[in-house]
Formats: structure tokens, C-alpha cells, sequence
């Protein structure tokens, strides 16, 4: 389920959660509706996948990864894992719900 936030400084922001609610991507700040609603268009409805994972670790030692679209600008962020094989699992069941979307609609 993506969930699409309005916030305060009129910014709109999207969850990208599992069934049961629990948050694969935390997209960043985009400035419009029009925009945002492109984004989750292209992860809904991509001919071929449009973007692009970094995986990263943090100052902790803890592992993270970014979502990037095919021109390399930031899409959203993963929460926080302890191990690289969980962030791969994070990244193999984000791109299982991203698939799971196509389907639905």
C-alpha cells in the first residue's frame, strides 16, 4: 500500500508499507501533487523498473539503502537495519510490493 501524506509546509511525502503496515520506503519532500502522484506512477506502472537501489551504512554501523530514479535523483529512504542480509531482504520485499501493485491495478 502507498500512502500519500500532505504536510505542513505544503510539501507531499509517500509510505510504501507492507500488508500488515509496517514501512518499506519513506519517500522524501516533493514540492507539488502533480509531482509526487508522476513518482508513484512510475513505481506503479513501470514498462521496466525506473530506478535504482544505494545501499549504504550509516555512522552506526547500521545498513540503509536509498531509492533513486534512472537520473539518479532521490526517491526515498529505507528504515534502518542491523545486518546487510537484512537490507537485502528490505530490498528483495520492496521490489516484491512494488510488483505486487502492478498487479493489483
Amino acid at each position: 500500500m502507498i500512502k500519500i501524506n500532505k504536510q505542513d509546509n505544503n510539501t507531499y511525502n509517500f509510505s510504501l508499507n507492507t500488508p500488515h503496515g509496517n514501512a518499506l520506503l519513506n519517500s522524501i519532500g516533493f514540492s507539488s501533487e502533480e509531482e509526487i502522484k508522476n513518482v508513484v506512477d512510475s513505481l506503479r506502472f513501470p514498462d521496466k523498473p525506473q530506478y535504482a537501489f544505494e545501499r549504504r551504512t550509516d555512522h552506526n554501523g547500521n545498513f540503509l539503502f536509498d531509492l533513486k530514479d534512472k537520473k539518479g535523483k532521490l526517491i526515498g529512504k529505507s528504515q534502518l537495519y542491523s545486518s546487510e542480509a537484512g537490507m537485502e531482504n528490505g530490498i528483495k520485499n520492496l521490489k516484491n510490493r512494488l510488483a505486487h501493485l502492478k498487479k493489483l491495478d
